[in-house]
């Protein structure tokens, strides 16, 4: 069973066919899909899901906590890794994204004079260039 299907279960999600269909299409690693892309993979598994199931089934796992919703300034994109710290390497040209784990503590780069009496709760960092594809090497 996979890390997200453990955790929908523990929090006691109701496994209906279609949103189990829609957390194993999600799930892996470096896994980034958008609601079409959720929804093009699961009707290969279940052709009868709908559109709307899918969408309510992603906006329901967004609201859990246990899928993040990445605006990449294209489309809406599903990271199933909520619960493990990373941040993301995103390719300008294609769109592909990565989970990079860069060592050390990220807020600490944001000195205690930039936060402007802000408590801190979280810090999301995108790197972006080029990948290889399209790089061309």
């Amino acid at each position: 069973m996979s890390d997200l299907l453990k955790r929908l279960r523990g929090r006691g999600w109701r496994m209906t066919a279609q949103r189990r269909v829609v957390a194993e299409v999600l799930d892996g690693e470096h896994v980034h899909l958008t609601a079409d892309e959720v929804l093009a993979r699961a009707t290969t598994r279940l052709p009868e899901i709908s559109r709307a199931t899918v969408y309510n089934a992603l906006g329901e796992l967004v609201t859990l906590g246990e899928v993040l919703e990445i605006a990449d300034g294209r489309a809406r994109r599903y990271d199933p890794n909520a619960h493990r710290p990373h941040q993301h390497l995103t390719c300008s040209v294609c769109g592909d994204i990565r989970d990079v784990h860069p060592a050390g503590d990220p807020l600490a780069a944001l000195p205690a004079s930039e936060r402007y009496g802000f408590v801190v709760s979280g810090v999301e960092i995108t790197y972006r260039g080029l990948c290889p594809t399209c790089a061309g090497t």
